[in-house]
């Protein structure tokens, strides 16, 4: 199986892409998918998302080239589990 790439990316790259970075590889390990979790900001998203299999941000950011989920979820807790179930079901 292809290792995955994720992209986890926030304003500074920094503190609430921590927070998300932790969780989605928490996810990822319970699921057994094999992927690598990068930090970034989202203005190197850009330069960054070649090769990449998904976006995750918790900013506003568009890409016609692959997935991204918006996940604000994951600060406020509300509608966390939905947005898991996303990026579990993408990175199947």
């Amino acid at each position: 199986m292809n290792k995955k790439h994720i992209l986890i990316a926030c304003g500074t790259g920094v503190a609430t892409s921590t927070v998300v970075s932790m969780r989605v590889q928490e996810e990822l390990a319970k699921h057994q998918i094999n992927a690598t979790v990068e930090q970034c900001k989202v203005a190197e998203l850009p330069a960054k998302i070649t090769g990449a299999d998904l976006v995750v941000t918790t900013t506003s950011y568009e890409s016609d080239q692959i997935p991204v989920i918006r996940a604000l979820s994951f600060l406020t807790g509300i509608g966390m589990d939905e947005d898991i179930a996303k990026i579990i079901e993408i990175m199947k």
